[in-house]
C-alpha cells in the first residue's frame, strides 16, 4: 500500500487585477481569483519519491471581499439556497488521490464546488466537472449533478475576514495523511477534516 507524505503546502494566494487606466485610478477589482494548494508525495521509497511526482489537492476560486457588505443576505450568500462558493467562474476542487473529506468518498478527480448555507447546518456540495476547462461557467444548481454532500463544523470567528479563503491544512501527526479544509469570511468558520484513502 502506498503512503503518501505531506511535503508543503501554499495556503491560498491572489493577485490583485488592476485597471489599465492611468496609475492614479487603479484600484483593486471587486473580487480576485485565489488558489488553495496543498502538495503530497510518495515516501515508500526512495526510488518511488525520486520517481514519483507529487499529487496535488487543490481548489481554484474567484475570491469576493465584503467592501462594507453584510455575508448573509440574499444579495451575497442566501440561507437556505446553494450559494456557488466564490465570484466569477465555478470554485473548482481537484485531487489527485482518493480523499474521505468530512466522513464523505471523494474519489480522485474534478469537481465544482458549491456552499448550502441553512440554520440547522452548513453542507459543501461536490459535482463532477468533465469538461477538463481551466475555467468553468457557474451553471443553474441541479441537485441530480451531486456526487457529494460534506458536512461541515460552523464556528464563529470573533474578528472579521475581508476576503472569501479557502485553505487546505496539513497535519503534522504521523501515520495517515490527512488534515483540515477550511472556509472562512465575514465571522464564518467552516471546517471538515480530510484524509487519503
Amino acid at each position: 500500500m502506498k503512503r503518501l507524505v505531506v511535503v508543503g503546502a501554499i495556503v491560498a494566494f491572489s493577485s490583485l487585477a488592476v485597471s489599465t487606466a492611468s496609475a492614479q485610478s487603479r484600484r483593486a477589482a471587486p473580487s480576485t481569483r485565489a488558489t488553495a494548494e496543498l502538495s503530497l508525495t510518495f515516501a515508500d521509497t526512495a526510488a518511488q519519491r525520486a520517481a514519483g511526482k507529487p499529487a496535488l489537492l487543490r481548489f481554484d476560486y474567484g475570491q469576493p471581499h465584503l467592501r462594507g457588505r453584510k455575508l448573509l443576505t440574499d444579495s451575497l450568500v442566501p440561507m437556505g439556497k446553494v450559494w456557488r462558493l466564490g465570484a466569477n467562474a465555478a470554485t473548482l476542487f481537484t485531487t489527485d488521490v482518493d480523499l474521505v473529506i468530512g466522513g464523505k468518498d471523494v474519489a480522485k478527480g474534478r469537481y465544482v464546488a458549491q456552499l448550502l448555507p441553512e440554520t440547522s447546518g452548513w453542507t459543501l456540495i461536490l459535482q463532477q466537472e468533465t469538461t477538463g476547462a481551466a475555467q468553468v461557467n457557474v451553471a443553474a444548481y441541479d441537485k441530480a449533478k451531486d456526487y457529494a454532500r460534506i458536512p461541515l463544523t460552523a464556528s464563529t470567528l470573533s474578528q472579521p475576514q475581508e476576503s472569501l479563503t479557502l485553505a487546505l491544512v496539513p497535519s503534522t501527526a504521523a501515520g495517515q495523511q490527512k488534515g483540515a479544509l477550511t472556509i472562512t469570511w465575514g465571522t464564518v468558520h467552516l471546517h471538515a477534516e480530510w484524509a487519503v484513502k
